[in-house]
Order: structure tokens, then C-alpha cells, then sequence
């Protein structure tokens, strides 16, 4: 399955570390490239990039990784993120695809799972455990659901059961609603895309709340993501 990749953004809460967030290294490798090996082996096999800030570097640096990987550059990296899929949609098409996030890492399981899923419009990656220690509920986005339908999504949402892994499987009707959301006048975030199928019922959740995965959006969530690491290379 084909995997579109977000990593356009400016990191500015990693910029301390590094002047491109999905080229920080984990454990001595480039964040982006831990993403790429989880999906490629939870069964992703073609993959699009969408780039933006620090784009030329990283489209070098992935270039060498794998020659195969085609990159493409979003107009304003300034935008919110749903502007940089719809960048990606017109490279990957309206088939059924991943959507992922460069600075989530994951089990590969998780991609397995929403690769195996039911299909839909959209189903997203979720935890539901709400105690879950490597979550940051400042920056979090929170998901409400009945059964495994999305009702609702939102970094500050009240009444949530469920954080957003960063991990879906979506189609050409996912790019529609992201379309129709910015034309409405909301900011064209991925949440708003995911917000307009709610409201259709053809928003739905995937359980993976037994697989590890973290957010790594700052110092805290880098430092947790080496230690993670170097539990696993001493295991």
C-alpha cells in the first residue's frame, strides 16, 4: 500500500535540537527514516513526501535513503497540515492509501492493523488508553467516538475517549473533505478534514492502544523516544 508522508512543518518546538524536525536523529537515525522503516514494515511500499521547511535537505537526504521515494513540496509549509496532504493527494491519487505524520514514531503493527481495517473514507489510529505515560495532554489530539465511529476530534476537545496516533488509512473522499472544509473557511487542518466526515458518518477508529508510539514534538518527547531505543538495542 502507498504511504503519503507528512514533513513540511517548521518544528519549532524541536528547533533547540535541530534545524529539521523529521531529520533530528533518534538513537543516530533521522526521525524520518525510523517513520519509513515502521511503515515499510507494517506493509507500506511506495511512499510521497511532502515537503516544506529545510525541503531541499530533506529531499537530498531521502533521495540517498531510497531513490524510489518521491518527494514533492507544498506551496506554504506555513499552512496547517491539511494543505500539505492535499499537496500529496494530487501525487498519490484517490486510491486507498496511509496517511502518517514524520514526527510519530510506531510500532509497525499499528499500520498493519489500519492497513487491515475495514475500509472506509477514513480510519484513524487510535489509543485508548488515557493514562497512556508518553502522552503530552497539552499538545495531544483527543477523539471522541461511539462504537468505532469518530462523533468528534480536536486538540482541546472536552468528553474525549481516545488520543490520535497520527496513523490512517484514507481515500480520494478524505481529500474531498479536506477540499470542501478550507472552501467553507475553516484553516484546512488534517483534524478539519477528519471533523467534516464525522459529521457523515465515514470517520471511523482502529484500537491500538497495546502498540507503543510517541509524538515527538519537543525535547521531552525525543529524550523519551531514545530511551525507547536503547531499551530495545539492550533487550
Amino acid at each position: 500500500m502507498k504511504a503519503l508522508i507528512v514533513a513540511a512543518g517548521f518544528g519549532s518546538r524541536l528547533r533547540a535540537v535541530s534545524p529539521s524536525k523529521p531529520l533530528t536523529e533518534v538513537a543516530g537515525v533521522p526521525m524520518i527514516a525510523r517513520v519509513i522503516d515502521a511503515a515499510r514494515a507494517g506493509g507500506a511500499t511506495e511512499f510521497v513526501v511532502v515537503t516544506g521547511h529545510e525541503g531541499e535537505r530533506l529531499s537530498g537526504f531521502l533521495a540517498r535513503l531510497d531513490p524510489a521515494i518521491t518527494c514533492v513540496a507544498t506551496p506554504d509549509w506555513a499552512q496547517p497540515n491539511g494543505h500539505s496532504v492535499l499537496t500529496g493527494a494530487a501525487v498519490i491519487g484517490p486510491e486507498r492509501h496511509l496517511l502518517m505524520m514524520a514526527d510519530h514514531l510506531f510500532d509497525p503493527e499499528i499500520v498493519r492493523s489500519a492497513i487491515a481495517a475495514v475500509p472506509a473514507a477514513l480510519t484513524l489510529a487510535v489509543d485508548r488508553n488515557l493514562d497512556n505515560p508518553l502522552v503530552d495532554l497539552d499538545d495531544v489530539t483527543r477523539v471522541r467516538t461511539q462504537g468505532d465511529r469518530i462523533v468528534a476530534i480536536g486538540k482541546h476537545l472536552d468528553g474525549y475517549d481516545a488520543f490520535d496516533c497520527g496513523i490512517f488509512c484514507v481515500d480520494g473522499r478524505f481529500h474531498d473533505a479536506l477540499r470542501a472544509a478550507i472552501a467553507e473557511g475553516r484553516a484546512g487542518s488534517i483534524s478539519d478534514g477528519v471533523t467534516a466526515l464525522a459529521q457523515t458518518g465515514d470517520a471511523r477508529v482502529v484500537d491500538v492502544s497495546n502498540r507503543w508510539w510517541l509524538d515527538v514534538d519537543d525535547p521531552r518527547a525525543l529524550a523519551q523516544a531514545e530511551a525507547h531505543w536503547a531499551s530495545a538495542l539492550s533487550a
